[in-house]
């Protein structure tokens, strides 16, 4: 665990690490998981229902999906909760994690200004890549290797286009998808979210968000959360055998039925489909 309190420290100020009140005697387990998770307020929802069902405490830090797996990688935490398929199963087929199972999936929107500078609404996510491009309307990645970043990126090269990354109009903030959905909107310009997040910006605002759903529906753009343990192996001090406590609590049919009762604005954030 040799960076866990320098990250655990630091995760504690950005205000990203939810740490509830329990007993020193409680067991407990310290995962990694994805903004989306947290910023939705998904976890604080899930977790206590977790501790009370398992007798077991739940820390976690939030950040994108590839710091995530550093953090599993590095052995400071037990499990992950993430968002970046090809990346994950990299992951396990490396030996640094094991018993990956889908938990949920949503789906990515790109979204933006009402007045549509680029003309992308209601096509396709290649053509409205291209039509962004070539007008050069400003665009918003998070630029952080997260499993949206991730994404975007691949989604860039599937429209046939070089990832605009020293472009003047793609500004890349290095921060989680709430983050740069505000720096969106203070430059009335372009960014790709997952649903879950837009529906809890949009939920903040009132429900009149400034940045509308743009694009949306394509098969491409779905986006599926898993959840893994640390290999033993690769961390010899990992709590295997309570991450895999939470991995059945949370692919069980009762947590499965709470994801799908998570709502806002009258709208589910995540659609379980565990196996």
């Amino acid at each position: 665990m040799k960076n866990v309190w320098k990250i655990i420290a630091t995760a504690f100020v950005l205000g990203f690490l939810a740490v509830p009140a329990f007993s020193q005697s409680t067991p407990s387990l310290m995962m990694a998981t994805t903004t989306s998770t947290d910023n939705t307020g998904l976890l604080e929802y899930l977790v206590p229902e977790f501790t009370k069902d398992m007798g077991i405490a739940l820390k976690w830090v939030a950040t994108g999906t590839g710091k995530a797996l550093k953090l599993g990688e590095n052995c400071d935490v037990d499990l992950l909760m993430v968002h970046a398929p090809e990346a994950e199963k990299k992951f396990v087929a490396d030996g640094f994690g094991k018993d990956r199972r889908k938990i949920m999936y949503n789906d990515f929107v790109i979204i933006g200004p009402a007045a549509d500078p680029a003309g992308i609404k209601e096509t396709s996510v290649t053509a409205a890549l291209k039509n962004i491009a070539e007008k050069q309307a400003v665009f918003v990645s998070r630029g952080d290797n997260s499993g949206t970043n991730k994404k975007e990126m691949f989604l860039w090269k599937a429209a046939d286009l070089t990832l605009p990354e020293k472009e003047t109009w793609y500004v890349q903030t290095g921060q989680g998808m709430l983050a740069t959905i505000k720096v969106s909107e203070e430059k009335n310009a372009y960014t790709m979210t997952d649903r879950g997040t837009y529906i809890k910006y949009a939920h903040t605002a009132g429900g009149d968000p400034k940045l509308k759903i743009l694009v949306e529906g394509d098969d491409v753009l779905k986006n599926q959360y898993s959840v893994m343990a640390v290999n033993p192996g690769h961390c010899e001090n990992v709590k295997y055998e309570t991450a895999l406590k939470f991995t059945d609590w949370i692919t069980s049919a009762r947590a499965q039925k709470l994801i799908a009762e998570f709502t806002l604005l009258g709208k589910v954030l995540f659609i379980p489909n565990a196996r």
